[in-house]
């Protein structure tokens, strides 16, 4: 590590708000347990190791089939709340110990320990001080770049630490597929694989100018540099909210008008919370609608003043909501507050696939 131009961690908590719960259900230990809501739409919010071994139950699932592969299980709905609560114990306990920590959500953050004489020592002391403090473990990842880190902290799931160079990195990956690399989805995975890219080793061995004239300059640029396992992106302590917004996806598609305004109502309401309690008021108000077709709309009117009110967000989202008048079933519906006069960073929100309490930035 002495020779590498950069320090990067990556902690990730194991199976989080699973572990949350078993911290205070202690006698749930060492049995498939699954967080996700109840609804013919929720999925898995996350899941025990024993759940993942069992039935490879992950995140992002849909709790229907959870429920089909792992009956027996224990099914508990999130409690957000107490997660926010052991995140934040969590986080502080990393800026204690470290100058530069970019939380990127509840559960995970990047630490850059550039120059410092022990960063594994760093980690460990970091790793024991939550485990005592908060009786939840973690994952290390330690390597040279943002992405590496996060790549590597998976490697030592769960309770585990490694630590991996570039160099290293180019020769264990050689034959994964390129949808390892953060940020490469399935769809540019299977671009790649038309072009008989199946490997990042494969990757490697095309031309940046043949990657730009595929994907255009920019993405092509992006795919060579991560090919080559480089990322040069800094972890940064705090960024500026652009955005904050909430929403909920229906377990019914809805088409009464009734039912519709009455939820605007309710997310309006949440939203503003939320709003006062991070002192942050914003001058445009917008409206987000997914139709039972998939189709997307988002509507928006920005007003004179900054604000964080319901009693002004509600009626401007309600106006947008009956001037599109939507005449299909209705999916998903929120409210977005943006135009920030406050540059003042928002906390990261959870998702359980029913209510989404969104950031965007």
């Amino acid at each position: 590590m002495r020779d590498w131009t950069r320090v990067i961690a990556h902690l990730d908590m194991d199976a989080f708000y699973a572990s949350v719960e078993l911290r205070r259900r202690p006698e749930l230990k060492g049995k498939p347990v699954v967080v996700c809501g109840s609804g013919p739409r929720a999925v898995v919010t996350t899941a025990s190791y024993e759940a993942r071994k069992l039935a490879g139950i992950h995140s992002a699932m849909p709790a229907a089939v959870a429920r089909r592969r792992l009956p027996d299980a224990i099914y508990l709905r999130p409690d957000f709340p107490a997660y926010r609560e052991a995140s934040g114990q969590v986080m502080d306990v990393l800026r204690g110990n470290a100058e530069v920590v970019e939380v990127v959500g509840l559960d995970e953050a990047y630490l850059d320990l550039t120059g410092l004489f022990s960063p594994k020592a760093v980690m460990r002391r970091i790793a024991n001080e939550i485990r005592v403090e908060t009786q939840l473990t973690c994952s290390v990842g330690i390597s040279e770049s943002r992405m590496l880190a996060k790549i590597t902290s998976e490697l030592g799931k769960p309770r585990g630490m490694v630590v991996l160079s570039r160099e290293a990195a180019l020769e264990r990956f050689a034959d994964h597929s390129p949808g390892l690399i953060p940020g490469i989805g399935p769809k540019t995975v299977s671009r790649l694989e038309s072009m008989g890219v199946d490997t990042l080793a494969d990757l490697r061995r095309h031309e940046r100018q043949e990657l730009e004239s595929t994907f255009g300059p920019r993405s092509g640029a992006w795919l060579h540099a991560r090919g080559n396992l480089v990322d040069n992106t800094l972890v940064t302590p705090e960024h500026e909210t652009k955005s904050q917004s909430t929403e909920i996806t229906f377990d019914v598609d809805v088409n009464q008008r009734a039912e519709l305004e009455r939820h605007l109502h309710e997310l309006s309401e949440e939203l503003c919370r939320r709003l006062r309690k991070r002192e942050l008021e914003g001058r445009t108000i917008g409206i987000k609608i997914r139709l039972d077709d998939w189709t997307n709309v988002t509507r928006s009117h920005t007003i004179d003043g900054p604000t964080n009110d319901p009693a002004v967000v509600g009626p401007v989202a309600l106006d947008l909501l009956r001037a599109y008048d939507p005449q299909r079933p209705v999916r998903l519906l929120g409210v977005r507050v943006a135009s920030f006069d406050s540059g003042e960073a928002a906390e990261p929100e959870p998702t359980d696939g029913q209510l989404q309490l969104g950031l965007a930035s």
